[in-house]
């Protein structure tokens, strides 16, 4: 069997939940499948790249630029069996391969356009374009992915003319054997952190679904002695930047030990920061499931997160971490609710210690990137039998 796997990120252009997935989903596929890649950008091993750099619309919207890529992806993939397409940036390729070459076209569900409607402050029309595409491509798909519980149910709420017997729960996995715990200093020492105090980290992007604002005004709330590392990706929007940059400046003004790092930096030195830190936070609004709580977990750290979406699939309360509840409409409670869960384990490291022990078990026993591939070909089958 020939599948072709589209996507946006590929390594090593990754900077989010799909793009990891996409990397290690693909290298167990490729013990049983023949697996070809195509994803956006430059030129890379491991795949044919399609660039988004259309000469003949150069200020066109990015979403016109995206759905431009999409066509020649469909162009490339006239010999595969079946198509299967990540985030809505390739979720057209798929679609219109399907159609062109009457074969099967299978969609993971990263996140969905309708539960983020902060979209259309970064592509602004390019939103409704989006959502039009990922639309289209869910419905007319042979089989959707949902990687946690949560999310099979968003996507038959946002979709409801999706045959629900169409939606298929398979998670994201993990490689415990690259993030595993990392117990060299010297990213740490680099970066400027004090190695004798406890320190919480955020790993991802600023957007308005990671919810950092909402970490840095509960930093207010933190410890004296807690250092808060933020391993933070360049904003969406100036906007969001402005309001980033104006919290983070209002936290230094109150507290030491805040450190924010935008350059990317590489899995081996974000493992490191994962496994010294007393908890990973994750203030998410939003979460089909949160792949960097399991990153987190596989280097035996507590994680405190919002439940939301699938991170409740994921962080078990009491045993790998907590999780503290978001309401939208009572966010004051949250930051505060966010900060107590952060100081309890200040108060308490041999908890914090042993919910770290714990997450990295339950990473290997039922998280395993192996099983997600073995329930993907399966799946596959099904749909050419």
């Amino acid at each position: 069997m020939k599948v072709a796997i589209l996507t946006r990120e590929f390594p090593p252009d990754v900077y989010g939940g799909a793009g990891v997935h996409v990397d290690f989903l693909v290298r167990e596929l490729r013990r049983l499948l023949d697996v070809e890649v195509h994803c956006m950008g430059e030129p890379r091993l491991g795949a044919i790249a399609h660039s988004e750099d259309d000469p003949r619309m150069p200020h066109a919207n990015a979403a016109l630029r995206i759905l431009s890529t999409d066509l020649t992806m469909t162009a490339g993939v006239e010999s595969a069996e079946v198509v299967h397409s990540h985030t809505w940036y390739a979720n057209m390729a798929g679609h219109w391969a399907k159609l062109l070459y009457g074969i099967p076209h299978v969609v993971t569900a990263h996140s969905l356009e309708p539960l983020r409607p902060w979209k259309a402050e970064q592509l602004g029309g390019g939103y409704r374009l989006s959502s039009w595409a990922e639309r289209t491509a869910y419905e007319a798909a042979d089989a959707v992915v949902a990687v946690s519980h949560a999310t099979r149910d968003d996507i038959l709420a946002s979709y409801p003319a999706i045959d629900p017997a169409k939606v298929h729960i398979i998670t994201n996995g993990i490689d415990a054997d690259f993030y595993h715990p990392d117990h060299a200093t010297n990213v740490l020492e680099r970066l400027g952190v004090d190695l004798n105090r406890p320190y919480v980290t955020f790993v991802g992007r600023i957007t308005r679904q990671k919810g950092v604002p909402h970490l840095l005004r509960a930093g207010l709330q933190l410890d004296p002695s807690v250092q808060l590392v933020l391993l933070a990706g360049a904003a969406d929007t100036p906007e969001l930047k402005a309001e980033t940059d104006a919290l983070v400046e209002e936290l230094r003004a109150s507290r030491d030990g805040v450190f924010v790092v935008s350059e990317m930096l590489p899995r081996e030195e974000v493992r490191q920061v994962l496994t010294h830190a007393l908890a990973f936070v994750c203030p998410s609004v939003y979460e089909p499931l949160g792949i960097v709580n399991l990153e987190a977990m596989a280097c035996e750290t507590a994680v405190v997160a919002s439940a939301v979406g699938g991170i409740p699939d994921v962080v078990v309360p009491g045993l790998t971490g907590t999780l503290v509840p978001y309401d939208e409409n009572d966010t004051i409670t949250f930051e505060r609710q966010l900060a107590e869960s952060i100081n309890e384990l200040v108060a308490d490291p041999a908890k914090a210690e042993a919910m770290g022990k714990a997450g990295r078990e339950r990473a290997i026993a039922d998280f395993g990137w192996d099983a997600v591939a073995d329930q993907t070909v399966k799946l596959y089958q099904s749909l050419l039998s």
